[in-house]
Order: structure tokens, then C-alpha cells, then sequence
């Protein structure tokens, strides 16, 4: 984990200067630290494979305590709005002063909200819980996204979407480990979980131990409009759809992810368990779906990407809530390899736009994922309440429609495309 990288960062805030004062420096062509990318991308598995614990176990905490959807959303949105308030603040800090321990002190969080779930008797306190794993995961991502960039060897897509894959297949494990373990063995089981982030907190602390000589600081340097980059005023709209988009791509995994496993048991009337499993296919596929996106942008442009992605899902959003149980299964594999590939393209989109606030730009883009699905959720919950879960559904199908507003991003200079 000591291979030298050289990161070619435009305009920084805070220049990043890598070296190894024991050996000469790194050539400029020199590739991606695989063992780095290969860690920060396992860190992130653990991370989100924790996380995602949470909506897994919503069928349980619904029964034993008695809570309807609303009350279901608004878990997700304890969870979600305390890692959407606190990333962007987080990547701005780090802008100024890189953190490289505090990976491994934001884990400690997701490790006591994992036990205090499991022995959680009350529904304040459960949401307190989940305020703590959200907490984690606002302190895990910015730095996080930082070293992956900083491991890429300037291929920036390529290592976004290692660094996605790892946090994809991660939440697609949730279910599957909920449906063998806390199903069977009940709450208290979650608890066994926290050993995960007991080994999540070792690789970051070593990671860490990496990131930190890398650092040098420096004065701040100010910012200046690259060559044949777009305009103050252009940069400002790009970022206003790519969030929009980020919008319509979320709120629709958000749906299926918070609420596909009553949308099962509802219409086809399967086991929980079995409702588990077809959502652990839909999020396997988003896991593989995000890896592709980075390298394709890389190749082809991250707006043609981001094009395909989001618009190509819309036909099959819209024939989901019309299909029978395997052909919903077949049809959710479809969407998540679509739609997820747009993730890391909308992120680096993000990030060259605005080169010099990386860790705030990926703070509030992360963090705007989580937000919106969190609000999400509980705007769904309670509009599943009033009408059905068949219904939420329906609406839900023409969010991908959203993606047309692609049109206003500008062409970035072909070396940042």
C-alpha cells in the first residue's frame, strides 16, 4: 500500500502533492494503486453492507413494534438525513485539511449504532440508531471518495466506479444476510454485524496509515476557469441538473429498495425471505451496473453516459408495475444494471466541473443521494398509506423521465469529458 501515485487535481483548493521521500518520485504515467482502490473499494462494501442492514430488517421493527409505512420512512430518513446534513460540511472541511484518520473514527459510529439497534426497545431509540449509522456513513464518504481519486492514476471513472462497486454489491448483501441471519435469529442478532465494522475500522485505520505522508500542505491555491471549460454560469445550472438527475435516479432505487420487499409480499404474496432474495437480484444488478458506468465515461464522455442511463430505464420503470413476479424479476435486473451506471459518471461530471472544492462537491452529491432517498422514503411511506404500495409504484415509473434535462449539460474539454 505504499506504491507512490502522482494526482493530477486541476486547480485545487488544497494541493495534494504525492511522494515517497524514499524513493524517486512517481512518473506522471503511473497507474492506479490497485491495493489502495482495492481497500478503500472492501471499506466501502462493509460500510454500505451495514447500512443497508437497516432497510433489510424493516419487515421485523414493522411487526414487533407495530409501525405503519410512514413511521418506516421516516427510519430511513433518521438514517439518511443525518449522512446528508453532515458530508457536504465534511468535504469542505477536508478541502481545507485532509483527515486521513477520520475513516476509521466515523466507522466507531456505524459500530455503536449497529448495537444499539439490536438492543432497541423503542422507536426513539431506534431512530437514534440509525442517526448514528447515517452519522458513519457522512464521515466515510467524502474522504473516502478523495482516495480513491487520489489512487486513480488519473483514470478518475475507472476508480469511482471501483470505489462504487464496492458500496453497490455491499448494499445488495443486506438483504441476503437479513434473510439468513436476522430473520431467523431476530433482532438481537444485529449486533453480530458490528463485528464487520470492528474489521472496517482496521483497513481504514491502515489505509489511513497510507493517505497520511501523501499530504503536504500548502497555501491555497485560487481558483481559475480551465481552457475551454464552460462558464461560472454554465457550471452552476450543469450542477443544478446533475442533481436533478441524481434526483430521479435515487428516489427510484430509493423506492425499490425501502419498499420492493412489501411491494412483493403484497401483490404475489411471497415470504419475507423470499421477498429478500429478489431484492438482494435487483441490487446485485445496480452493483454491477455501477462499475461499468466509470470506465464508459471514461471512453465515451460521461454526458453520453448519463444520457443512456437514466432515459434508457424509462421503458422498463414503466412496464415493472404491469409484470408478473419473474418478469418483475427480470425487469429489476434490467433497471438496476441501467440505471445504476449513471452514478459514477454524475459524480466525476460533478467533480471537474468544480475541481477545487472536490471533497465538498462529493460531499453534497453524496449527500444529496442520501437526502433524497431518506425524504423519499418517507414522502413514499406516507403515500403508501394513503393508497397502496402498487400505486407508489406507478408513480415512481416516470421518474426516469427526468433524464431529458441532460440536455443543458455543457461538453467538457476532451481530456475531462
Amino acid at each position: 500500500m505504499n506504491k507512490p501515485v502522482v494526482v493530477h487535481a486541476e486547480t485545487p483548493t488544497e494541493p495534494v502533492v504525492v511522494s515517497d521521500v524514499t524513493t524517486a518520485p512517481a512518473k506522471p504515467s503511473a497507474g492506479p494503486a490497485y491495493i489502495v482502490l482495492a481497500g478503500i473499494s472492501f471499506s466501502h462494501f462493509l460500510n454500505d453492507t451495514m447500512q443497508s442492514l437497516i432497510a433489510s430488517v424493516y419487515p421485523i421493527l414493522k411487526d414487533t413494534y407495530a409501525l405503519d409505512f410512514a413511521q418506516i420512512g421516516m427510519i430511513t430518513l433518521a438514517f439518511q438525513f443525518t449522512a446528508s446534513l453532515l458530508q457536504p460540511l465534511v468535504g469542505h472541511y477536508t478541502d481545507k485539511k485532509a483527515q486521513p484518520y477520520s475513516l476509521s473514527i466515523g466507522m466507531a459510529s456505524t459500530f455503536f449504532g449497529l448495537l444499539l439497534l439490536s438492543v432497541a426497545q423503542q422507536y426513539l431509540v431506534i431512530l437514534g440508531a440509525a442517526a448514528l449509522v447515517g452519522l458513519g456513513s457522512a464521515v466515510f464518504h467524502p474522504e473516502s471518495a478523495r482516495i480513491a481519486r487520489l489512487a486513480s492514476g488519473g483514470r478518475y471513472g475507472f476508480a469511482q466506479s471501483v470505489f462504487q462497486l464496492g458500496g453497490s454489491f455491499g448494499t445488495s448483501m443486506g438483504p441476503v444476510l437479513a434473510a439468513l441471519i436476522v430473520v431467523p435469529f431476530g433482532q438481537g442478532s444485529i449486533a453480530w454485524f458490528s463485528s464487520i465494522a470492528f474489521l472496517a475500522i482496521l483497513i481504514l485505520w491502515r489505509i489511513g496509515r497510507w493517505y497520511a505522508p501523501q499530504i503536504t500542505a500548502k497555501k491555497a491555491a485560487p481558483a481559475h476557469a480551465q481552457p475551454g471549460g464552460p462558464s461560472r454560469r454554465r457550471v452552476a445550472v450543469a450542477l443544478a441538473v446533475l442533481v436533478a438527475l441524481l434526483f430521479s435516479k435515487q428516489l427510484y432505487v430509493s423506492s425499490l429498495s425501502s419498499y420492493y420487499i412489501f411491494y412483493l409480499i403484497d401483490r404475489f404474496g411471497v415470504s419475507t425471505q423470499a421477498a429478500q432474495i429478489y431484492l438482494f437480484v435487483f441490487l446485485a444488478a445496480n452493483a454491477v451496473g455501477a462499475f461499468f458506468g466509470g470506465p464508459l465515461g471514461d471512453r465515451f464522455g460521461r454526458k453520453i453516459v448519463i444520457w443512456i442511463s437514466i432515459l434508457g430505464a424509462l421503458p422498463f420503470t414503466l412496464a415493472l408495475p404491469h409484470a408478473g413476479l419473474y418478469a418483475s424479476a427480470v425487469l429489476s435486473v434490467i433497471i438496476g444494471l441501467i440505471i445504476s451506471s449513471t452514478t459514477s459518471s454524475i459524480i466525476v461530471f460533478a467533480q471537474e466541473l468544480v475541481p477545487h472544492r472536490f471533497g465538498m462537491i462529493s460531499g453534497v452529491f453524496f449527500g444529496v443521494a442520501f437526502g433524497i432517498g431518506g425524504l423519499g422514503a418517507a414522502v413514499l411511506g406516507k403515500l403508501a398509506d394513503h393508497t397502496s404500495i402498487a400505486f407508489v409504484y406507478q408513480v415512481c415509473a416516470y421518474l426516469p423521465a427526468i433524464g431529458l434535462l441532460a440536455v443543458f449539460l455543457p461538453r467538457l474539454p476532451q481530456h475531462r469529458r
